[in-house]
């Protein structure tokens, strides 16, 4: 700042205060002025480089620390119709035939399980008509988009002599059921509920889940998960086995609302809301007791039609 007035007004050696003294020091009081300007300025932008220097370097320690996601496609190269390299166990291996009929349907189940993999999981919210809740999940599970429905096989309950299990039952009396979407945060209480209970036990408390209302059904939703859809029952077919016996039922359920948390919701380009694969953190069955991440994903475009013209 300017020096103030008992300073400007110092006498001169031979004691009066001329107006070349007055200048000089307003001269120096100027320049004073411009290199605390010219510290301050730099200390101000070495902090803030400091701190921007900081957050970088922990970001990418975050981001290094983080799991892969994103890689590149297996042959980035290739073009049609060249072939590519097959591992050679499975070159020169033989193929081993299996008759489902001849093995029977149980034997199937570890077949199926190991080869169709990975599979999503449908977390399935049901509620009796007497107000008993039931939560499970399923791997047996798809869906399509328009209406968008979810498709869901139940098979019946072993424990039960092939009795049908909660989830068909309450279905059959409501008509109603919700699916939330499995992610890795809450996986272990998710297994918790596909032991098999007894009919009145609520898996959600069990688990120590957490109730959520929907909008437009009565079973609710689980909190936990980041996508839940609420359904209705619009098709069920009976599957029947080699004996003859109902075996399972494909239930395809109409999504009449739909819950996505704003932390996994992203826009494609032209607006549509899409669930982000990094933030969902989805988890996928396989066979036996296995489960697993999405652990590195990458993009590989479809051909266009021009390739048939070629």
């Amino acid at each position: 700042s300017p020096p103030s007035n008992s300073t400007s007004a110092r006498k001169s050696p031979a004691g009066n205060a001329g107006t070349g003294d007055r200048d000089d020091l307003d001269s120096a009081a100027a320049m004073a002025t411009v290199k605390y300007s010219a510290v301050a300025f730099a200390a101000g932008l070495g902090l803030s480089v400091g701190a921007a220097l900081s957050f970088y370097l922990a970001r990418k320690a975050s981001r290094s620390a983080a799991p892969k996601i994103w890689g590149t496609q297996p042959h980035p190269g290739w073009e049609p119709p060249k072939k590519l390299p097959v591992p050679p166990a499975i070159e020169n291996g033989k193929m081993v035939a299996i008759d489902p009929r001849v093995i029977g349907g149980k034997k199937c189940y570890p077949l199926i399980i190991s080869a169709v993999v990975p599979r999503p999981v449908a977390f399935v919210s049901t509620v009796s008509k007497d107000g008993q809740q039931n939560l499970a999940p399923f791997s047996y599970f798809t869906a399509m988009h328009d209406p968008p429905c979810v498709v869901i096989c139940v098979c019946r309950a072993g424990h039960r002599n092939g009795g049908k299990k909660d989830t068909m039952a309450n279905i059959d009396e409501t008509k109603e059921f919700t699916v939330s979407v499995l992610s890795e945060w809450f996986l272990e209480q998710a297994n918790h509920t596909c032991g098999n209970y007894d009919e009145d036990v609520d898996e959600m408390a069990l688990s120590g889940l957490t109730k959520e209302p929907s909008l437009k059904v009565k079973p609710p939703r689980v909190k936990e998960s980041a996508v839940h859809m609420e359904c209705k029952l619009k098709h069920k077919y009976e599957t029947k086995g080699y004996n003859g016996e109902d075996t399972a039922t494909i239930v395809v359920g109409e999504i009449v609302m739909f819950h996505v948390n704003e932390s996994v919701a992203k826009k494609t380009p032209s607006g549509s809301t899409y669930v982000g694969l990094e933030e969902l953190q989805p988890i996928s069955r396989l066979g036996g007791n296995i489960y697993g991440r999405s652990r590195e994903c990458f993009d590989l475009a479809r051909p266009d039609r021009d390739w048939q013209k070629r």
